[in-house]
């Protein structure tokens, strides 16, 4: 689920040495220092997600997600530790694919290069930019069937996080990281007309 996603970016914000934690920088310091841990810069920083962040849902109309995959039956929103994340479940199977913005991790996709650098992940690959926007698949576990964490950086210090989770019945059963690619790039697409 978006949550577990969203709690591998919290973890990469903190460290800890001799039991004292180092407080996290402030907004003004973590934006001249962004981005790092060979993450990608964003050329064109997207501002206005402000909608977004207090309803999830309205990054990506319905309409749009049952063009990618299949009729949904109901949407939820979730109110996850660093942000709120939207939920759009399937008719078909217990499919469905959460996305939303990570308002609590003020690092970005530096958040996520750190982790790799210190070995976190079992999956990372940066893909082909999304819109024109950096993007990474990245995973704590082995590849799943259906199953894909995709993250793209709207900002230097703001990334929008899509899983789709996938089982038989789905059309995008064997291509999830397709579909999520498919939602960042509508997401994106909605926040450039906001």
């Amino acid at each position: 689920m978006t949550v577990a996603a969203v709690m591998v970016l919290a973890d990469g914000c903190s460290d800890q040495k001799s039991g004292s934690p180092i407080p996290a920088p402030s907004p003004a310091t973590a934006s001249t220092q962004l981005p790092r841990d060979g993450a990608p810069a964003v050329p064109e920083p997207i501002k206005n997600t402000a909608g977004a962040e207090t309803d999830p849902c309205t990054a990506v109309k319905t309409s749009q997600i049952e063009e990618l995959g299949g009729k949904v039956e109901k949407t939820v929103t979730d109110d996850g530790a660093l942000g709120k994340n939207c939920g759009w479940i399937f008719e078909e199977g217990p499919s469905n694919v959460n996305a939303g913005l990570v308002v609590g991790n003020k690092e970005g996709l530096s958040s996520l290069y750190a982790k790799k650098a210190h070995g976190d992940f079992v999956t990372f690959k940066p893909i082909d930019p999304i819109e024109g926007y950096p993007a990474v698949i990245y995973g704590t576990t082995g590849g799943r069937e259906g199953f894909c964490n995709l993250a793209v950086g709207l900002r230097d210090d703001l990334v929008y996080t899509i899983v789709p989770q996938l089982y038989a019945g789905n059309p995008m059963l064997s291509d999830p990281c397709g579909l999520a690619a498919r939602v960042a790039a509508a997401a994106i697409k909605n926040f450039k007309l906001a």
